[in-house]
Parts: C-alpha cells; structure tokens; sequence
C-alpha cells in the first residue's frame, strides 16, 4: 500500500485508518484551498496603473462602487480561501501529535 502520509502514524490498526484517511483528506483540501488562492490572485487586476498614475488620479465607475465590484467580491473570496487555508493548516498540525493517537 502507498503509504502518503509518513510523519507519525499510530500503531493501532483502527487508528491508522482513520489517520490516514484525515491526512490525506486534509492534504487534498488543502491542495485545493491553495489552487483556489493562486487562480483568484492571478485573475486580480495589479493595484498600480502604471504609466497612467502619472497624469493623476481619475475617478471611474469602478472607484466609486468598490464594494460591490468584481475585484473587490474576488478578494474578499481570496481572503476566505486563505483562512480555509490555515485552519486546516492548524487541524492537520494537531493531527500530528503523537498523544492524541495513544
């Protein structure tokens, strides 16, 4: 068997599996959350304008309704991918303690 989980695994039949199958559960979403981060952050617009800042600032549409664009529904979404992220970061980091399998 494929053993994807390596770190400190419990002796007890029983547990193993279990272990096993938490691990590789959170490992998946948490491969997940982080596909989800990455994609949401390159389809972000940069903050800078580039050579435009130099003529000085222009007031848009989207300026005047930030809160309900587009970009700003896509960071709010990168902020709860994030979080999603570390706290399974933290579950699978207590899953890793040797007591709590004894």
């Amino acid at each position: 068997m494929l053993n994807l989980v390596n770190l400190l695994v419990p002796t007890d039949g029983n547990l193993l599996y279990v272990y096993r199958t938490l691990s590789i559960v959170l490992i998946a979403l948490m491969a997940l959350s982080a596909i989800a981060i990455i994609i949401l952050i390159l389809l972000q617009p940069s903050n800078s304008s580039g050579i435009d800042a130099l003529g000085g600032s222009s007031e848009t549409f989207f300026g005047k309704n930030k809160g309900k664009s587009i970009e700003a529904k896509m960071k709010k979404w990168t902020w709860i991918c994030l979080a999603i992220l570390a706290v399974l970061s933290i579950i699978f980091f207590i899953l890793q303690i040797d007591s709590l399998w004894v």
